[in-house]
This record gives C-alpha cells, structure tokens and sequence, in this order.
C-alpha cells in the first residue's frame, strides 16, 4: 500500500468520501512530518462529519509541541469551519497551553458551531480559578439558538460544577422568559445530569 505524503495528500481531496477516510486514518496511523499541514488544511473544507472527526484524530497523534500553535492559528480564520474544527481539535489534544486562545469572541462566536466548539473546549482547557469568570460568559449566551445549541451550553455550563452556579442564578432573575426559563432547566440539569432536558419558557 502506497502510504507516501503524495498518496495520502491526494486522497484526502478524493471524491469518494470513504477514500477520504481512509486517507484520515493513514495520516494519524503513519504520521509523517510533512503532512500535518495538509491535515488541518484538509480540515477547513472536509464536508463529512466523519471524516473531520477521524482527521481530529490524526492530528492528536502529532506531538502537541507542534499541533498546538498549528491547530490556535486556525482559530483567527474566516471561515467558520475552520474555526469551529480548531476548537474540536483543541478538546481533544487537551493541552492547557491552549487555553488563552479561547477567547471571549469566540464563546460569543455567530457562527453557533463555533461557538458550541468553543464552549466545549473551554470546559476542557479552563484553569480551576478561571471556572467562574468562564461560566459567566456563558451564561451570556443563555436562550441563544435552540434545541441541541440550548442543551450544549447547559451541558458546558454543568461540567464547571459548583463555579458555575452563580451565573446560572442571576440569569434566573433575567427580565427575559426565555433566558430564565434555559438557566432553570440549567439548574435542573446539574441537580439531575441523567436527567431529560426541559427547556421552560414560562417559569
């Protein structure tokens, strides 16, 4: 099997998307020095779930030395997947180090995908005496989106434990019913993690 840079290179620009992760699998399989740029270049574009994930993962094979700075440069990007993937990324190499990169634009990102990345990365890489100034900005975001986007910030917020219940508190008290009703099914949600996520406007 031809597993040169060239090989791999192309593969992860093929049409066939299972060509592509195989191509992933390689990367993080057999890494190879040159070929990290390719991989997160590959990532801003790659349109399969899978495939991005399995390139999420070659890329953690990579000493974090190098992976770190590469993966925050993503971060400054215009495109949203770009973006969004970095902040993947970044969570699952879990290197600390990353943590300032996180910044207050991107916890209030537009582009929701960015912003639902950048809060799980944030639960990951955040300091023990930075929890509570994080939850804060997240509470910023309480009612914002739907659905699944409702239930990833309650879920970022009940990984921070106790440094979050502050937050989710005043946001009880919003003048909007929406913002009180998601902080309440917050709460629930810590009290109960295993829980059903009821999202209550009326309270």
């Amino acid at each position: 099997m031809d597993r040169s840079q060239g090989h791999v290179t192309a593969a992860l620009g093929a049409e066939r998307s299972e060509v592509r992760l195989r191509a992933a699998l390689e990367a993080g399989t057999y890494p190879m020095p040159d070929l990290l740029d390719v991989v997160i270049d590959r990532c801003r574009v790659e349109p399969d779930f899978y495939v991005r994930d399995m390139l999420t993962w070659a890329i953690t094979r990579y000493p974090a030395a190098r992976t770190v700075p590469a993966v925050i440069a993503e971060l400054a990007s215009v495109t949203p997947q770009a973006r969004s993937q970095a902040l993947h990324t970044l969570s699952k190499i879990g290197d600390g180090s990353a943590w300032p990169a996180i910044s207050r634009e991107l916890l209030t990102d537009t582009d929701d995908e960015t912003a639902r990345s950048a809060w799980r990365a944030a639960v990951v890489l955040v300091p023990d005496d930075e929890r509570a100034a994080l939850a804060a900005i997240l509470a910023t975001q309480f009612g914002r989106g739907s659905g699944d986007l409702h239930r990833s910030l309650s879920r970022a917020l009940v990984e921070l434990g106790d440094a979050a219940d502050s937050a989710v508190a005043m946001a009880q008290q919003s003048v909007d019913p929406v913002v009180r009703g998601h902080a309440a099914a917050t709460e629930r949600l810590a009290a109960d993690p295993e829980s059903a996520f009821v999202f209550d406007v009326g309270r």
